[in-house]
């Protein structure tokens, strides 16, 4: 953690950015502030180009988005686990602020990434609520075509008798 030139720090956003923005790995190019926000604003522009991506703490939900987006079904539910070994490591709060403070950049990215996985996740549902809306209001416009269709022929062979008219009532 010592190294500044280490490249664990905020590596999510240098591997969805476009690097060739600012000179790569050359620093001398721009200052560091300005060259940090245009890594982060590369990143989340890329991000939310990408057809897909989920985040590992939303399984099912990243399941579920990646199934409508590609229209395509797994074989069974993904599996939430909610816990990982790096989970399970204790950590001094000085650390944690430490690493929080070196990667200051991917956590920015990671609010980013967040919300606009939630917002997909939230569209999608909608859309599939809207379209289940869209099929019941449909099937209901057939079933009353189909009973008016069935009251205008029974008034119109009044004289039919019973067995005729049950004929007419299974279909």
């Amino acid at each position: 953690m010592d190294c500044p030139y280490n490249l664990a720090n905020n590596r999510q956003v240098r591997m969805l950015s476009d690097l060739s923005l600012v000179g790569c790995y050359n620093l001398s190019v721009m200052p560091e502030e300005q060259r940090n926000k245009v890594l982060l604003d590369s990143a989340k522009e890329n991000l939310k180009r990408m057809a897909f991506f989920g985040l590992t703490e939303f399984q099912r939900k990243t399941q579920y988005l990646f199934e409508k987006t590609f229209n395509m079904n797994f074989i069974s539910p993904f599996t939430q686990y909610n816990s990982t070994r790096a989970s399970s490591v204790e950590i001094d709060e000085q650390t944690q602020q430490r690493i929080e403070a070196l990667n200051f950049l991917d956590m920015e990215l990671y609010d980013y990434a967040k919300d606009l996985f939630l917002q997909r996740y939230q569209y999608m549902r909608q859309k599939e609520h809207q379209e289940a809306r869209r099929k019941r209001q449909e099937q209901r416009k057939i079933l009353r075509a189909k009973q008016a269709h069935l009251k205008e022929q029974g008034e119109n062979s009044s004289t039919t008798d019973y067995l005729g008219n049950v004929e007419q009532w299974r279909r």
